[in-house]
Protein backbone atom coordinates (compact mmCIF):
# COMPACT_ATOMS: atom_id res chain seq x y z
CA UNK A 1 0.00 0.00 0.00
CA UNK A 2 1.94 2.97 -1.47
CA UNK A 3 -0.41 5.59 0.87
CA UNK A 4 0.66 4.02 4.16
CA UNK A 5 4.07 6.32 4.67
CA UNK A 6 3.92 5.23 8.77
CA UNK A 7 3.99 1.31 8.72
CA UNK A 8 7.62 0.24 8.19
CA UNK A 9 9.70 -3.14 7.85
CA UNK A 10 13.00 -3.25 9.00
CA UNK A 11 14.50 -7.09 9.98
CA UNK A 12 16.49 -5.36 12.87
CA UNK A 13 13.34 -4.35 14.49
CA UNK A 14 10.95 -6.48 16.07
CA UNK A 15 11.99 -9.58 13.86
CA UNK A 16 10.93 -7.72 11.09
CA UNK A 17 7.14 -7.41 11.50
CA UNK A 18 5.31 -4.56 10.54
CA UNK A 19 5.76 -1.35 12.66
CA UNK A 20 4.72 2.22 13.27
CA UNK A 21 7.24 5.06 12.25
CA UNK A 22 10.48 2.26 13.22
CA UNK A 23 9.52 2.33 16.85
CA UNK A 24 9.29 -1.04 18.49
CA UNK A 25 5.42 -0.62 18.18
CA UNK A 26 4.17 -3.42 16.34
CA UNK A 27 1.29 -2.63 13.89
CA UNK A 28 -0.08 -6.01 15.54
CA UNK A 29 -0.04 -4.58 19.45
CA UNK A 30 -1.96 -1.43 18.47
CA UNK A 31 -4.59 -3.35 16.51
CA UNK A 32 -4.47 -5.81 19.67
CA UNK A 33 -5.39 -2.87 21.60
CA UNK A 34 -8.13 -1.47 19.41
CA UNK A 35 -9.88 -4.74 19.34
CA UNK A 36 -9.68 -5.17 23.37
CA UNK A 37 -11.46 -2.21 23.55
CA UNK A 38 -8.88 0.49 24.32
CA UNK A 39 -9.96 3.85 22.61
CA UNK A 40 -7.31 5.99 20.45
CA UNK A 41 -7.11 8.68 23.26
CA UNK A 42 -6.23 6.00 25.40
CA UNK A 43 -3.83 4.72 23.29
CA UNK A 44 -2.14 7.86 22.64
CA UNK A 45 -2.21 8.32 26.66
CA UNK A 46 0.00 5.21 27.01
CA UNK A 47 2.32 5.62 24.38
CA UNK A 48 3.06 9.09 24.26
CA UNK A 49 5.11 8.89 21.20
CA UNK A 50 2.24 7.28 19.22
CA UNK A 51 0.08 9.96 16.76
CA UNK A 52 -3.29 9.57 15.79
CA UNK A 53 -2.33 9.17 12.28
CA UNK A 54 -0.37 6.18 13.71
CA UNK A 55 -3.85 4.06 14.81
CA UNK A 56 -6.06 5.24 12.09
CA UNK A 57 -2.72 3.38 9.33
CA UNK A 58 -2.12 0.87 11.80
CA UNK A 59 -5.85 -0.44 11.29
CA UNK A 60 -5.79 0.51 7.57
CA UNK A 61 -2.98 -1.52 7.40
CA UNK A 62 -4.29 -4.41 9.02
CA UNK A 63 -7.94 -4.39 6.92
CA UNK A 64 -5.84 -4.43 3.81
CA UNK A 65 -3.75 -7.20 5.09
CA UNK A 66 -6.83 -9.17 5.97
CA UNK A 67 -8.27 -8.70 2.14
CA UNK A 68 -4.83 -9.79 0.70
CA UNK A 69 -4.59 -12.50 -0.80
CA UNK A 70 -1.41 -15.14 -1.22
CA UNK A 71 -1.37 -17.31 -3.82
CA UNK A 72 1.85 -20.13 -3.02
CA UNK A 73 4.51 -20.62 -5.87
CA UNK A 74 4.52 -23.92 -7.43
CA UNK A 75 7.57 -26.13 -6.04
Amino acid sequence: MKHLTRITFDPTVMGGKPCIRGLRVTVGMVVGLVASGYSKEEILKAYPYLEAEDIKEALAYAAWRAEEIEIPFAA
